[in-house]
């Protein structure tokens, strides 16, 4: 194996002999290629769409669609709510108001299938105080399109218009108002965010030359990011939803790559190596890490590209690019920087005045013993190993229970804040009007049906458990549809149910499909459903094949897989105990519909995964390369959590930071994405790796490290590992205490602070 390892370059080596001999013209190639990003995906958010929820393929969207083009008036999107004030809608006034907004709606371009209760007196359009009726109409033309017709007639309508005050509200206008406050709230995210991690890589680093290095590369893979998205909305949808994700991610995974980065190169720098060569020994140790760490989040974010749903493809689009943009940035324009910086990536120690210091030999003052703290956590997990393992087990387990209670629905106007227009719009005609206006069920039939046929169908419907109501058929050109008005909730268990007893009603020579908000989230539930299993096949056979090529084990993989696995329990847990539940509901500002958006837990575990794997793959490495360089397995979980222990710590913090502040969006979903997988980063970071990890390592012994002698030659010929430190053939025993050898762990002593305030000082072998 020593052969193999002197002699085949790491993947990073090109990288590194360019960024070591030519740093300025790398950094130069950034700047250019960063500016024509910023120009690139310039307005990149208003081409983004807010829906996606449907799947193509579906029943219910075949249905919706061929209705919107037969029948406009049976799909309306757009409502305007017209309140008469003290006078009923029937006043002449009110009436006479209503009809010539209804004329003038009609002329408006881009706007057809328009009908009012004062058209048509239907009942489900007057509120049941008399108070306020509706105007309906369909907006045409995607997303896009379908926004900017709304914006540009919404001064002409909305307001106070003679005897009436008129609001608008209906899909349109919901999406398109959610669209606004994501993007405002995004902003206010990073106003948030930024500074704060800033703060807290100073804190970490103790240099602000330092600390600087990691938001830049942040920034480079954020700006890339939305320049790929740009890109993408040309051919084909992208949810504005995924904004938060490139900018979460794009900081979050930046500054992970960075601190690993910065953290090795300072520690060679302390070991008397000159910058030149710092950095070719970090890219060859922590650079094969990030590029590891940075291959597993992908593939846990590219599972998501298997669902059909366009909401779920567009953070696969956004996590993938800004994945790999931030890797790339991290091995390719920050060792550029690190060369150039050389002994001046220590410069400006704001925490030197804060801290106790000794002299080293050299007279520079350094903190003794850095990650000591980390050395005792370990030593003590690995002496109660079945306590420590078991317990933690069992609690990360009890946090999950509440998800067994999960129920699944659909997003709707409930996920904007309280005070949004097209919300106030729907309550009023949810709790108001005796029917939805936007519809209920839809049944499309077509076919050349005759009279008979059209009313034996009616009847079959009509006969149904859970129907209240049956309009029409509405007939057209070969095509027919019926309004079925459910008695119970628009998408509870009962119209779910309804959905496919309808589904199920002989036609005859007509063919049916069924569409409408619980047939929608049916068609949902059976996509994700029927992906599933695809999407969790490709994270855990890419996860096990990587985790193999980087330890060369069968038994850490697996280990990896499940322990990452049960650090999200507490995530999905808490999302529905809280955001289902409606626990916190008054504390976090939202309203509880009752149920988890049917994509979301899909999303989060994606997510959530990838991260988990990140924080794994920086804390096995070490591991591995201690033991390659060792022997000892005891020693090497102890060297490999006092090393990392404070860096994953300081980077799930940093990246929990940046989940909080997307959480504090007045979006529902946007806030539980945000908060869910901030929960799930420390859990991960702080439980998992802190407590499971060397509990399960312990209890593993050196059996961890076992892989059958075809696997062995297998990884010999094609695996990686940190470091170029040919593993030890011959494992000598363990001495008391756990110390074996050149890699012996100094004695575990008091220290004044083990926060991951000291990752800023390099830890000496």
């Amino acid at each position: 194996m020593s052969e193999v390892n002197r002699s085949a370059p790491p993947p990073v080596g090109g990288w590194t002999r360019f960024v070591t001999a030519r740093p300025r013209l790398a950094l130069l190639a950034a700047l250019v290629i960063t500016a024509l990003a910023v120009f690139a995906g310039s307005g990149v958010a208003d081409r983004m769409g807010s829906g996606g929820w449907q799947a193509p393929d579906a029943e219910s969207t075949y249905a919706t669609e061929v209705l919107a083009r037969e029948f406009p008036a049976s799909q309306p999107n757009l409502l305007l709510l017209v309140d008469s004030g003290s006078v009923t809608v029937d006043d002449p006034a009110v009436a006479a108001e209503a009809a010539r907004l209804t004329e003038r709606l009609k002329d408006e371009p881009g706007i057809s299938g328009v009908g009012s209760y004062w058209e048509t007196a239907s009942p489900a359009l007057r509120s049941e105080d008399g108070r306020e009726a509706v105007i309906a109409a369909r907006i045409g033309g995607d997303e896009k399109t379908a926004g900017e017709t709304l914006d540009r007639m919404a001064p002409a309508f909305a307001g106070e218009r003679g005897p009436v005050t008129v609001s608008l509200g209906g899909p349109v206008a919901v999406q398109h108002e959610m669209q606004t406050i994501i993007q405002e709230d995004l902003l206010r995210a990073e106003l948030i965010a930024l500074p704060v991690t800033l703060v807290l890589l100073v804190m970490v680093f103790g240099s602000a030359v330092a600390a600087m290095l990691p938001l830049g590369v942040g920034i480079v893979a954020i700006l890339g990011t939305n320049a790929v998205l740009r890109g993408l909305t040309e051919i084909t949808d992208v949810s504005v939803f995924a904004m938060n994700l490139t900018t979460a991610l794009g900081l979050g995974l930046a500054i992970d790559y960075a601190l690993f980065i910065v953290r090795r190169f300072r520690e060679e720098l302390a070991g008397g190596a000159d910058p030149r060569a710092a950095v070719g020994t970090t890219l060859r140790t922590a650079g094969r890490t990030v590029l590891f760490s940075a291959l597993t989040v992908a593939v846990s974010l590219s599972a998501m590209l298997v669902f059909p749903q366009y909401f779920l493809r567009s953070f696969a689009y956004a996590g993938i690019a800004v994945v790999l943009l931030a890797a790339a940035a991290a091995l390719i324009l920050l060792p550029a920087a690190l060369v150039l910086l050389g002994h001046r990536i220590n410069a400006l120690d704001l925490r030197r005045l804060f801290r106790r210091r000794k002299e080293s030999p050299e007279g520079a003052g350094e903190e003794a013993s850095p990650g000591r703290g980390w050395a005792r956590l370990a030593a003590l997990v690995m002496r109660r190993a079945p306590v420590f393992a078991v317990v933690t087990t069992v609690g990360l387990l009890l946090l999950g229970l509440p998800f067994l209670g999960v129920k699944f629905g659909t997003a709707d106007d409930r996920q904007l804040p309280a005070g949004a227009e097209s919300r106030v719009v729907q309550e009023h005609i949810r709790d108001g009007f005796p029917g939805s206006p936007s519809g209920g069920l839809e049944v499309l039939a077509e076919g050349q049906g005759s009279p008979a046929e059209y009313a034996r169908l009616k009847d079959r419907i009509e006969q149904l458990p859970g129907v209240l109501r049956v309009d029409g058929p509405v007939t057209g050109d070969s095509v027919a549809y019926y309004s079925v008005l459910p008695e119970g909730e628009a998408v509870g268990e009962e119209t779910q149910q309804l959905v496919q007893d309808l589904r199920a009603v002989p036609a005859a020579s007509l063919d049916t499909s069924v569409t409408g908000a619980a047939a929608v989230l049916v068609d949902s539930k059976d996509a994700i459903a029927d992906r599933l299993p695809w999407a969790v096949g490709i994270i855990v056979v890419v996860t096990l094949l990587l985790v193999f090529l980087l330890t060369g084990s069968v038994l850490i993989p697996l280990q990896a897989v499940v322990l990452n696995a049960l650090s999200l329990t507490a995530m999905f847990g808490a999302v529905v105990w809280v955001f289902q539940d409606g626990n916190l509901s008054g504390l976090l500002a939202f309203t509880s519909t009752g149920d988890i958006e049917t994509t979301l837990p899909v999303l989060m575990f994606c997510v959530a995964f990838g991260l988990s794997m990140d924080y794994g793959v920086f804390l096995i490495s070490r591991i591995k390369e201690e033991y390659d360089r060792t022997g000892d397995h005891e020693h090497s979980v102890t060297f490999g959590l006092r090393h990392t222990g404070g860096l994953i710590t300081a980077a799930a913090v940093i990246l929990a930071v940046v989940m909080v502040a997307i959480g504090t969006s007045r979006v529902t979903n946007t806030k539980m994405l945000g908060l869910g997988i901030a929960l799930a980063v420390l859990m991960d970071a702080m439980v998992v790796r802190g407590l499971l990890v060397p509990a399960v390592m312990k209890l593993m012994g050196r059996s961890t490290w076992w892989a059958p002698a075809p696997l062995r030659a297998l990884h010999r010929r094609f695996g990686l590992s940190e470091g170029d430190t040919e593993p030890a053939d011959v494992v000598t025993p363990e001495a008391p205490g756990g110390r074996g050898g050149p890699g012996e762990a100094e004695p575990a002593a008091d220290t004044a602070s083990d926060a991951g305030a000291t990752l800023a000082e390099p830890a000496r072998r």
